[in-house]
């Protein structure tokens, strides 16, 4: 019995624009080297993503839904190598991933940093709060140590609630936009 065999043809622009609106994402590439850093000469499975990609799949991803995003590499024909398809998909999720990680890391940081700035600052105030209720004599070393430690239970206090409050938030964006890069699934097709 023969064996048939299934040729795929080129896209035409209906289908080219079919295919973009079922995937999330499209991106139309000339080559694999449009993903990959020009000035970072290691093989495909560690090369630094470029920053062109980078900057056009955070505009791309900016306002989707995180979860059944799909990312679509579309590349010509005569281009395509699917045993080098797999690898790149394997490095694309490894950077992402790996970079969503390290985010998190950083903001728990800030976070728990932050939370020692406000039990620091507190423990400030209740020292001198203390010595202010507890010390009839007015000596030159301990309003000193009123004039220090007062501003400086405020200054950490706030400045904690800063780094809580506002600072990890400021990585929130690249956050959402590693996660839902980390967890799409990548596909290739030719145009």
């Amino acid at each position: 019995m023969a064996e048939s065999r299934v040729q795929v043809s080129p896209l035409n622009e209906g289908e080219q624009q079919l295919l973009r609106k079922i995937a999330h994402v499209s991106l139309l590439l000339d080559g694999y080297d449009d993903l990959f850093s020009d000035f970072d000469p290691r093989p495909y499975s560690q090369r630094r993503l470029s920053d062109d990609f980078m900057v056009e799949a955070k505009k791309a991803v900016k306002d989707k839904a995180s979860g059944s995003l799909e990312l679509l590499l579309l590349l010509p024909a005569a281009k395509r190598k699917p045993g080098l398809e797999n690898v790149i998909r394997r490095r694309l999720r490894d950077y992402f991933t790996k970079f969503y990680e390290s985010l998190q890391r950083e903001r728990q940081a800030v976070i728990r940093q932050g939370a020692l700035f406000i039990i620091l600052g507190f423990c400030f105030m209740v020292i001198t709060t203390f010595i202010l209720i507890y010390t009839a004599k007015q000596a030159f070393l301990l309003t000193l140590l009123i004039v220090i430690l007062e501003p400086a239970g405020w200054f950490l206090f706030w400045e904690g609630l800063n780094l809580i409050i506002f600072e990890s938030k400021r990585k929130a964006p690249d956050m959402r936009f590693y996660e839902k890069m980390a967890s799409c699934a990548i596909g290739f097709h030719s145009y």
